[in-house]
């Protein structure tokens, strides 16, 4: 019987900022559409999997092409629950083996392409690789920030070696950008979850594919980002 490789994109109820964020339409199509038809696309896919605890995402996720085999379980929708519980539980309920690999995609990352979830699979064909996960260049250095002491007094904000540098000459960082985390099952069993170690791999993403929708700003400019993508394919 040949590995699995299953996408798993979670998506509870009960978001607080953007209330049901995961269905509102963004550029004509349900917040969690984009993910869906981008992991569609991949064709690498043994299924595509909505994990949810509500009836109204379930039926988008469905009438879009995704499978709901299961209903996530009230303590696993909490806002406490992480997102390593939400796998973990993904991984039970599938009965994955260790040899399958589950790849989480957010439905929060609407302008995350197929080809990024491809390339990012690719890596994994290296049997050193456990995982593999996206980030993509900081917008500001993180050089040039640090916490303020209670005095707001700004005498060791920017490190001397640092101040005198223009921005353009300072290294380049990376961040997480959320949206792709590509893991072979034995190794979130070994590690009860999603652990950084040099068994794991960084998938670089461009800034402009890496919005992350945790607010109103970032509904808005990624709707924006995404109309004019849909203007210039027509």
């Amino acid at each position: 019987m040949k590995n699995k490789v299953i996408a798993l994109l979670p998506a509870r109820a009960g978001s607080k900022r953007l209330i049901n964020k995961n269905i509102l339409p963004i550029a004509n199509k349900p917040l969690i559409a984009w993910t869906i038809e981008a992991a569609l696309d991949v064709e690498l896919f043994d299924d595509v999997i909505v994990s949810t605890d509500s009836d109204d995402i379930k039926n988008v996720a469905l009438d879009f092409g995704a499978s709901v085999p299961f209903k996530r379980p009230s303590p696993l929708s909490s806002d406490t629950a992480t997102t390593d519980d939400v796998l973990m539980h993904a991984i039970k309920v599938l009965n994955l083996k260790s040899t399958d690999i589950i790849v989480l995609l957010q439905p929060t990352s609407p302008l995350r392409e197929s080809k990024d979830i491809k390339e990012a699979l690719l890596k994994l064909n290296d049997s050193n690789v456990q995982g593999v996960v996206s980030v993509c260049e900081c917008e500001h250095s993180p050089l040039w920030s640090n916490i303020l002491p209670e005095s707001m007094l700004m005498g060791e904000f920017i490190r001397s070696d640092i101040s005198s540098k223009r921005s353009q000459d300072l290294p380049c960082f990376y961040r997480l950008n959320g949206a792709i985390y590509a893991y072979r099952v034995s190794y979130l069993e070994k590690h009860n979850g999603r652990v950084y170690s040099n068994d794991i791999k960084a998938h670089i993403m461009p800034t402009s594919r890496s919005i992350d929708v945790d607010n109103l700003t970032d509904f808005h400019f990624a709707e924006f980002l995404l109309k004019r993508k849909i203007e210039k394919s027509i």
